[in-house]
């Protein structure tokens, strides 16, 4: 302690509050004026205990007659915001250089008084458990633990202090081992220890480390005092493994301390307690906290800082959730919620001493100091109640079971539950959550996996009679159960809270087995499978805390189609974010042979160099599991820019496993149709979505046009058109005197057709396009049902080549001229249509010729058109016409549907 100054420095004189029910003890000197409860003010006679320089003094009411100059008053305990608590964890104290920083961290705080709380170093709490676990259990390596627990402490002294400081701590270090190992003897002895006995042996951790750190900050030179919570904190046992704070007791023995060792700063042990019989106990696991917040109330400090190794408290477990941010402020009962559902925000009873006195806590890293951290304080009035904020954190609990107890007899039979909870509290099981109906035919609640046996069978013999009489049909335990909690304090005054959290949920494809919800309304609890739950908490968390909408998107296929698109979502994904709140992430792109994955999405700025220098072999089987399993994002979506029969084959899987699937690849629709029927099944029956408008007409509303139609009730009697922008393109150019092989080499070269423009000109594209708008208008035809006209010579679809083909195509220039002559004689031109005979169920492709005043005979370039004749649309076809060919507009008609996707999945429209 500082030298205490003269009594004339600080004469004071007595005068009474404007209320006239106080005292006011004002400092002469320093014009200090502190109001203080009459009650609370007591007479002191030794000149040598007077307070330092501001502090407060203690007098009777008595005293208000007598001359102050003529009493001497005794060093009294102050309270209120002079005080500044911290709390430093055992990561924080876990080196001699930690220490040192922790040292330097209290020196600089600039409050008028500092109480400090310190856990034991890294690990040691642990090694003083083994070691009474190893005693008792007469294992003689008791004695080598004890020494490795000596010789940490001793190193790290050494670094630390010098001189008397060090001197004295390594000879009150060797005392105190030298008293553990004759308990830990009489332990081993007795194979037995008692509570008292081994919390007082787990305690010695918070005495040297707390002792280390008070001399660290004495070599500054500050005024410094150690304290050893023992003699202050008096607790008493509420339950199994839990104690309460006698706060009376507490507050008299801490006066009493202060009055003995006053100083600005003190150290004080975590953790260690006594009961009111002076026996040394613990405030239990984790109980550091709880210290700290219990002298903070007893001093009415301004605040209490909890130093850690995190930034502060996130709005999930970030081991979970990459994504997870650092919540500004929390209300005690968020953080009491939070900590209650296993977040590793605070001790559970931390908050209780605090609350009382509105003492905020805040949750600071060490090892961050610019950092500002998590502040836990009474809710701000004026907080937004949007339900972007109403929504705080997220926390989750695993191994669990779910116990149902269900049967008619029970509804409106009472004492149910009372008989059903007694069972329970029998075995000592904690149950984390209740779920009841209303009617009491079911009640269901879910305890640790580890206490279900014990719980299910006292329920069985608890209930034999009525499970016998048939008045209970079942007790039921459903294993490997999660727990998922929404928390937050404005969840009670935002409407739809709870629709939005299971609207994501769904759209997750996770399946709720329980929900319960409290009226406070801090939080929403439901029971999941243990195996959806992560996936459960990246998409609550991702609906409250990222975009409304955040898609994980996988493309297949970077080929000319799939680089377009890629190239389009990168000049895209700033506004879509900006204007319609939905965030596009491609979390991996693969090809042929490479694959690049990211857990948090792809620069597409730079995709293409990525996918040379970070590729790995492509393996499809990884590529989705990545995709499903390895990132933060609930919604999924594989996007196939290829041509790929086996890529096409997985879709069914994908779309079970809840992976959205968007694709211009006609294999899956046109494919067999036993597959197709399966197909749109699961996705008609399931939250997953399946689109495809670019395998007809690219980037033309072809698909949506047709089902806007059917599901409006109108239907469908023909459906015919030109659905080939590459054949389109070739009979719009096949005119005067131009031959047909000068044509399609064009086409070629342009691009339009595809490497091998037999697979154009064979008409099987056609077909396939034909089929999927043929079972889109409801008819059951296979492929094979298609009579198709190739275009193709027939001696020409054994070319070995490409190049073979074109070399050869020439030689039938001259039957093609003459099939143009004959049309353009009877004033028609050549087209390639394909068509759709609905009320025959037929459909065919072929070349056909049309008068040049048709729609069919009026394209240019590589336009598509369609014509749908319907009961509406029976005089004058329904038509679609424009450009159907292309990377940017196939392109363009994926990137459609992933927005039609984002729409279906909560996006504004």
């Amino acid at each position: 302690a500082s030298p205490v100054p003269p009594a004339a420095a600080h004469r004071r004189r007595l005068r009474p509050s404007a209320s006239g029910r106080e005292v006011v003890s004002q400092c002469l000197k320093c014009e200090i004026n502190q109001d203080r409860p009459m009650g609370a003010l007591r007479i002191g006679h030794s000149q040598g205990n007077l307070p330092r320089h501001g502090s407060k003094n203690l007098l009777t009411p008595a005293a208000a007659a007598i001359s102050v100059e003529q009493v001497e008053v005794s060093t009294y305990l102050p309270k209120g915001d002079m005080w500044s608590v911290h709390k430093f964890g055992g990561t924080c104290m876990g080196t001699p250089q930690r220490i040192q920083n922790v040292a330097d961290v209290v020196l600089g705080d600039s409050s008028e008084r500092k109480l400090i709380i310190v856990s034991a170093m890294s690990k040691v709490t642990d090694m003083m458990y083994s070691l009474v676990h190893k005693a008792q259990s007469r294992d003689d390596s008791y004695t080598e633990e004890l020494d490795k627990v000596f010789e940490k402490h001793m190193a790290a002294a050494k670094d630390l202090l010098d001189g008397e400081n060090l001197a004295r701590f390594l000879s009150e270090l060797h005392s105190d081992i030298s008293n553990l190992r004759a308990m830990l003897r009489a332990i081993y002895i007795a194979g037995h220890a008692t509570e008292s006995f081994s919390e007082f042996v787990v305690g010695h951790g918070e005495l040297w480390s707390s002792q280390m750190l008070s001399y660290a900050v004495q070599k500054s030179g500050a005024s410094c005092s150690w304290m050893d919570t023992r003699e202050v904190l008096v607790v008493k046992p509420s339950g199994p493994d839990m104690v309460d704070p006698d706060y009376e007791e507490s507050e008299k023995r801490l006066e009493k301390w202060f009055s003995r060792q006053p100083a600005e700063i003190i150290v004080a042990t975590g953790f260690i307690a006594s009961t009111a019989e002076n026996i040394p106990t613990t405030l239990k696991r984790d109980g550091s906290d709880f210290s700290a917040a219990i002298i903070g109330s007893l001093v009415r400090a301004r605040q209490v800082t909890i130093w850690t190794d995190v930034d502060g408290v996130f709005s999930a477990d970030p081991r979970k959730v990459s994504e997870a941010v650092i919540l500004s402020t929390l209300s005690y009962q968020e953080a009491w919620e939070m900590s209650y559902f296993g977040a590793n925000v605070l001790h559970p009873r931390t908050i209780i001493p605090v609350m009382k006195d509105n003492i905020p806590i805040v949750i600071r890293n060490m090892f961050n100091l610019s950092a500002p951290g998590t502040v836990i304080c009474k809710q701000p009035a004026n907080e937004d109640a949007d339900l972007d904020a109403c929504v705080k954190s997220f926390a989750t609990i695993d191994k669990l079971a779910l116990v149902n107890v269900e049967g008619t007899g029970m509804a409106g039979v009472p004492g149910t539950s009372s008989a059903i909870f007694s069972a329970v509290k029998e075995v000592g099981a904690n149950v984390i959550m209740i779920s009841q109906a209303s009617s009491e035919h079911s009640i269901c609640f879910a305890v640790p996996e580890k206490e279900v046996a014990a719980v299910s069978a006292a329920l069985h013999v608890r209930f034999r009679e009525a499970l016998a009489a048939g008045r209970l049909s079942k007790v039921e335990v459903i294993h490997d159960c999660s727990i998922l909690a929404a928390v937050g304090l404005r969840m009670a005054s935002t409407p739809g809270v709870s629709a939005i959290l299971f609207d994501a949920l769904a759209k997750a494809n996770i399946n709720v087995r329980a929900i319960a919800q409290g009226c406070s309304e801090y939080n929403i609890t439901v029971v999941l499978k243990q195996e959806d739950c992560v996936r459960a908490l990246r998409a609550a968390h991702s609906r409250f805390f990222l975009s409304k909408t955040t898609l994980a998107i996988g493309v297949i296929g970077p080929g000319l189609i799939g680089a377009t698109l890629l190239n389009q979502l990168r000049d895209q994904v700033a506004i879509l974010k900006e204007n319609m709140n939905i965030d596009v992430r491609v979390i991996g792109i693969t090809g042929a042979s490479t694959m690049l994955l990211s857990e948090t999405g792809v620069d597409l700025t730079r995709w293409k160099e990525e996918m040379q220098k970070e590729a790995k072999p492509a393996d499809l089987a990884n590529f989705v599991r990545h995709l499903s399993e390895d990132h933060v994002f609930p919604n999924k979506v594989l996007v196939d820019c290829t041509a790929d029969t086996n890529v096409a084959s997985h879709y069914y899987d994908w779309l079970k496993k809840g992976i959205h699937v968007i694709t211009p690849n006609k294999k899956a629709n046109s494919g067999p149709l036993d597959r197709y029927l399966k197909l749109r099944t699961l996705q008609r029956a399931s939250y997953t979505h399946y689109f495809y408008e670019a395998t007809v007409g690219a980037g033309l509303p072809i698909i949506s046009t047709l089902r806007g139609l059917l599901e409006t009730g109108d239907k469908i009697l023909r459906i015919e058109g030109i659905f080939s922008g590459t054949l389109s393109y070739i009979f719009n150019n096949f005119e005067g005197t131009r031959s047909f092989s000068d044509v399609v080499a064009e086409a070629k070269e342009a691009g339009y057709t595809e490497p091998d423009p037999r697979d154009d000109l064979s008409g099987t594209d056609v077909a396939r396009k034909v089929i999927i708008l043929a079972r889109e208008s409801g008819l059951r035809l296979e492929l094979s049902d298609i009579p198709v006209e190739s275009l193709v010579p027939e001696a020409l679809k054994s070319c070995s080549s490409p190049n073979e083909f074109m070399q050869k195509l020439p030689s039938f220039d001259q039957d093609w001229a003459r099939q143009r002559h004959e049309a353009e004689a009877a004033g028609e031109v050549l087209r390639y249509v394909g068509a759709v005979d609905v009320l025959n169920g037929k459909g065919r492709v072929e070349l056909q010729r049309y008068k040049r005043d048709h729609p069919f005979a009026q394209l240019s370039g590589s336009d598509n058109i369609i014509a749908f004749t319907t009961s509406r649309y029976k005089e004058q076809p329904l038509i679609v016409r424009g450009p159907g060919a292309g990377a940017e507009v196939t392109a363009g008609g994926v990137f459609c549907d992933i927005l039609r996707l984002a729409s279906y999945l909560g996006a504004p429209s």
